[in-house]
C-alpha cells in the first residue's frame, strides 16, 4: 500500500506511549520542574532523563541489549528510577527484587530470570556480595553510592563479603565515563518492561512479566481514581521493588507531576506526618497497618496537611482502621485500591464518596477490565454468592517468566485466575472474602479467614490478627487465631475471646485456639506471611 510519504524513524519512536517517551517529553517541555524529591533534594525532569540515558549508554557498552534482564537490589533512591529508565531505554527488562530476601532466595530469582547484571547500593553490598558468590552469571555489579561507604557492612548476611573484583563498578562513575552512546530504539508498547516477582506468601515467587502498555493502563487508572493533575504532589512510601511503588509512580511519569520519595526503613508515623506536612503532599498510599499507626499518632489531628486523597491496598483493612482514617482525615477522600502484581496491579477502586456507605468493600472493577465471579467449574455465581474473581484487560500481565505451566494454570479457561474469593452486592460492589488458598473447611462448612480476622480486629485489646487452619481429627480443620495485643500489659484468654465473638460470629467460625505473639510476620509489602504462621502454629 502506498502511503504518499516517507516514514521517518524519529517520528515513529516519538509516537510510542510508554514511560521512557513520557520522561523525554517532560524533559523537553518542563525541564526544570521537579520530578522526584528525596531527602530535601530535587531531581528535575531534565536531570532524570539525561542521567537515565547516560546509564543506558554505560550498560550498552557492557553488552546489555534488547530483552536482557538486569536485577535491581536497592533501597528507594532517585537512582533507582534512573536505573529502570536506563534499562528500558535499551529494550532490556528491569527486575526489581525484595532486599529482605535471603541470598539463596535472591539467587533463585537471578537464575530464574537469567539476569546478566545487578544494580545494588552501599547498604546492601553484603547481600549483593553473597548473591553474586552464588550467581556466576552476574558479570556486572553496579553500586549506587560508590563501592564503599560508612555503614555499608552493617547488614548481617551469613557468608557475605564486600563487593570486590572484576565487574564491580560505581553508579556515578558509569555516568561520568566517556564512550559511545547507545543506539536509539523503537520499542513497541507490548515489549516487556518489568519482571515483578510475586511476594511468595504461598510458595516460590513467580515473575509476572509486565509491558509498557500494562504500566500505561495502570497510570490512567490511578489518574482517574486519585483525581491526579500535573499539580499533584504524590508521596511514595512503598518500596520500589513492589508493584505498589512503581505502580504509584506510573501516573506521575505520565502527567509530569512531582513525587516525594520517602526513605525506606522501620516505618515511623511521626516521620511520615512530618514529611507529608513539610512537602505539602496531596496524596499518599500506605498499607492498612501503616495507616493504623498514623491514626494512632498523638499529633495527627494537629497537623497542617494538604492531603486530598488517602489510598490503601496490598492487604485487607479492618472496619476499625477505615473508621479511624475517616475520623483523623475528615477533609481527605479515602480511596481503596485492590488488585495484584499480575494486574499491574489495580483491578477495583472504592471511591471516597462510597468509603463509609460501602464499608468493607474494595469497590467496583475499573472501567478498562472485564471481570467475572465464578465457581470451580467456571460457572458464574449469582450476586451475593462467593466465587473466585477472574480478569481480562489491558493491565493483565503477559505471563509468568520461564513458567509455562504456571501461566497455563493461571489463564485456565481464557481468564486470569486471581485466587481471590469475593462476593458482589446488588450495586456491583466487590467484597473480598478470602484468598482461595486460605479458606478453611471445617466439618463441611467454609470458613473465610478474612471474615474472622475482621471481627477480631474490633476487639479493643487486639492490634493485629491472622487466622490459619489446623488439622483436626473430627472436623478436618479448625481455625486458630494468632494475634498481637495492643499493649504489652494486656492479657487475653481464649475464653474471653470466645465471649466477645459470641455476639459477632457464628460459633463454627470461632477460633479453637489462641496464640499470642509480639507481632505478626510480614513481608516488605505489608502482607502477613501465613506460610510462616502455618509452619509455626498449624500443629
Amino acid at each position: 500500500m502506498t502511503t504518499g510519504f516517507q516514514a521517518l524513524d524519529e517520528p515513529i519512536r516519538s509516537r510510542r506511549n510508554h514511560w521512557n517517551n513520557q520522561l523525554a517529553t517532560h524533559a523537553q517541555m518542563r525541564p526544570d520542574a521537579t520530578a522526584v524529591r528525596f531527602r530535601g533534594t530535587d531531581t528535575t525532569w531534565r536531570q532524570l532523563h539525561e542521567r537515565s540515558l547516560k546509564f543506558a549508554d554505560a550498560l550498552a557498552r557492557r553488552g546489555i541489549g534488547f530483552g536482557d534482564r538486569v536485577l535491581i537490589l536497592a533501597l528507594n533512591y532517585p537512582e533507582y528510577l534512573e536505573t529502570v529508565f536506563g534499562i528500558n531505554a535499551l529494550g532490556a527488562i528491569a527486575v526489581p527484587v525484595n532486599f529482605r530476601l535471603t541470598p539463596p532466595e535472591v539467587a533463585y530469582i537471578v537464575s530464574d530470570s537469567g539476569a546478566k547484571a545487578i544494580v545494588t547500593d552501599t547498604v546492601l553490598q553484603p547481600l549483593a556480595a553473597a548473591v553474586r558468590a552464588q550467581s556466576p552469571a552476574l558479570e556486572t555489579c553496579i553500586v549506587i553510592g560508590g563501592q564503599s561507604a560508612p555503614g555499608a557492612n552493617d547488614l548481617s548476611v551469613p557468608g557475605a563479603n564486600d563487593l570486590s573484583g572484576d565487574g564491580v563498578l560505581g553508579f556515578d562513575d558509569l555516568l561520568a565515563e566517556d564512550g559511545a552512546p547507545h543506539a536509539p530504539l523503537d520499542i513497541a508498547e507490548d515489549t516487556p518492561a518489568l519482571i515483578m516477582y510475586t511476594s511468595g506468601t504461598t510458595g516460590s515467587p513467580k515473575g509476572a512479566v509486565l509491558s509498557y502498555a500494562n504500566m500505561n493502563s495502570q497510570a490512567l487508572t490511578c489518574i482517574r481514581a486519585l483525581t491526579m493533575t500535573q499539580d499533584s504532589v504524590g508521596f511514595c512510601t512503598s518500596p520500589l521493588f513492589h508493584i505498589a511503588g512503581l505502580g504509584s509512580l506510573a501516573p506521575a511519569f505520565l502527567l509530569g507531576c512531582k513525587t516525594v520519595l520517602h526513605p525506606l526503613g522501620a516505618f515511623d508515623a511521626g516521620e511520615f506526618l512530618d514529611a507529608v506536612e513539610r512537602e505539602q503532599a496531596t496524596s499518599a498510599f500506605c498499607v492498612p497497618a501503616q495507616w493504623q499507626l498514623i491514626c494512632d499518632h498523638p499529633t495527627v489531628r494537629d497537623r497542617k496537611l494538604a492531603l486530598e486523597v488517602l489510598s490503601w491496598g496490598a492487604a485487607p483493612a479492618s472496619d476499625t482502621v477505615l473508621r479511624a482514617m475517616s475520623d483523623c482525615f475528615p477533609n481527605a477522600v479515602n480511596v481503596a485500591v485492590f488488585g495484584q502484581t499480575e494486574m499491574s496491579p489495580i483491578t477495583c477502586v472504592l471511591e471516597g464518596k462510597d468509603a463509609l456507605r460501602k464499608l468493607g468493600s474494595v469497590g467496583t472493577p475499573i472501567p478498562t477490565i472485564q471481570t467475572r465471579i465464578v465457581d470451580d467449574e467456571m460457572n458464574d455465581v449469582a450476586p451475593g454468592e462467593i466465587g473466585e474473581i477472574v480478569y481480562r484487560g489491558p493491565t493483565l500481565m503477559q505471563g509468568y517468566w520461564n513458567k509455562p505451566e504456571a501461566t497455563a494454570e493461571a489463564f485456565a479457561g481464557g481468564w486470569f485466575h486471581s485466587g481471590d474469593l469475593v462476593r458482589r452486592d446488588a450495586d456491583g460492589f466487590i467484597y473480598v472474602v478470602d484468598r482461595k488458598k486460605d479458606m478453611i473447611i471445617s466439618g463441611g462448612e467454609n470458613i473465610y479467614c478474612a471474615e474472622v480476622e475482621n471481627v477480631l480486629f474490633a476487639h479493643p485489646k487486639i492490634r493485629e490478627a491472622a487466622v490459619i487452619g489446623r488439622a483436626h481429627e473430627k472436623w478436618g480443620e479448625v481455625p486458630v487465631a494468632v494475634v498481637a495485643l495492643t499493649s504489652a500489659d494486656d492479657t487475653l484468654t481464649l475464653a474471653e475471646l470466645t465471649e466477645f465473638l459470641n455476639e459477632n460470629l457464628a460459633r463454627y467460625k470461632h477460633p479453637k485456639d489462641l496464640v499470642l505473639v509480639a507481632e505478626l510476620p510480614r513481608n516488605a509489602s505489608g502482607k502477613v506471611v501465613k506460610v510462616q504462621l502455618r509452619k509455626d502454629y498449624s500443629s
